[in-house]
């Protein structure tokens, strides 16, 4: 597969600057792999497609208030920082990208707060805009912590292009988000209400999670053709021995098992056994997925609609047949579907 193949013109308007009202209520299309039938929904109608013993599987990360802007030593030039990962807790070793990297050295000291706080050294360079931060803090680690997200803002994707607001903070996160490291929320989650999570635990549809603590790197445009040579950056993810025994038993039962989220589906494909089923892991995946590929844990998939050349339109893609969703996704911008984390979702099934 060729990059170019999952270009499509995407009208700005039909990019979600907002998320709907109540979580399961926005647009749900349903397309099935067998049939190639396309069907439109609200999304709390998605109960109707699941039944007993069946299972869906959530990512629990939690995102973490990642953007925050502080002023360089001496010019007092604004500077984003954008946390991606804590790398040492004792030593406040920060993993970070800095905007504009043309102006941010070694040595140079960041300041944030209005009394200027907290202050960070910069002393690795580790790409053209990353770089890792350590921060003069001597207090208690929890207190630092929460010094720090007291200054930061939810990372909302940039292609939400108005401000944060206090809101977002709540609504660009699951309500079973649970373990912290995501600067990215599994958008096809924050559709789930406690209601209708209630409704579906009611019609006996099993629920199983595991943690992928999504990074930027699912942002990051890809500059070569040939999808065979692009690299995802890694992410940590843990499947534990509870998740396990809930998938196998419902495959060996030929139960329906869906993933919720492309998180989710690459999670699933990196933890599972030569036999289809799963097993547990712990560790960092940076596993790739376009199609054509052989998806053996899951038969079904709630996603969000993705952007043009985007890495998780291309998961889509090859869990549900390339031509299939492209044509899907035609019929989305026709109908007006909206797009991004904070817009409308698609179930496939196969």
């Amino acid at each position: 597969m060729k990059l170019s193949q999952f270009k499509f013109k995407l009208p700005e308007n039909l990019i979600a600057q907002y998320p709907s009202e109540n979580r399961d209520e926005c647009r749900l299309m349903v397309v099935n792999t067998k049939t190639k039938e396309i069907t439109h929904h609200i999304f709390k109608e998605i109960l109707n497609f699941f039944d007993d013993g069946d299972v869906m599987i959530f990512n629990d990360t939690k995102v973490f208030p990642a953007r925050l802007y502080g002023n360089k030593e001496k010019t007092g030039a604004r500077i984003e920082v954008f946390l991606l990962r804590e790398l040492n807790e004792e030593n406040k070793f920060w993993d970070v990208l800095v905007e504009p990297a043309r102006k941010i050295r070694i040595g140079n000291k960041l300041y944030f707060g209005d009394d200027d706080s907290l202050v960070a050294e910069v002393i690795d360079n580790t790409t053209s805009r990353g770089r890792t931060l350590r921060f003069l803090y001597d207090g208690p680690h929890d207190e630092f912590k929460a010094l720090l997200y007291s200054m930061g803002e939810t990372p909302l994707p940039e292609y939400i292009t108005r401000k944060v607001e206090e809101s977002d903070a709540e609504r660009y996160q699951c309500i079973f988000a649970k373990n912290e490291g995501a600067v990215m929320a599994p958008a096809a989650g924050l559709h789930f209400s406690r209601e209708l999570l209630k409704r579906l635990e009611i019609k006996g549809v099993e629920r199983g999670f595991l943690t992928l603590h999504s990074g930027r790197g699912n942002f990051k445009d890809i500059d070569v053709e040939d999808l065979t040579k692009h690299r995802m950056d890694s992410e940590e993810m843990f499947v534990d021995e509870e998740l396990v025994e809930i998938v196998n038993k419902a495959k060996d039962d030929n139960k329906n098992v869906c993933a919720v989220g492309t998180s989710v589906l690459r999670a699933l494909a990196t933890a599972v056994c030569m036999n289809g089923h799963l097993m547990t892991f712990e560790g960092w995946t940076n596993k790739f997925i376009f199609p054509p590929y052989d998806f053996t844990v899951c038969n079904s998939l709630v996603s969000n609609f993705h952007l043009p050349l985007s890495t998780m339109l291309m998961m889509v893609s090859a869990f549900g047949g390339y031509d299939l969703v492209m044509k899907a996704y035609d019929v989305a911008v026709k109908d007006k579907y909206q797009f991004g984390a904070y817009g409308d979702a698609m179930l496939i099934l196969r």
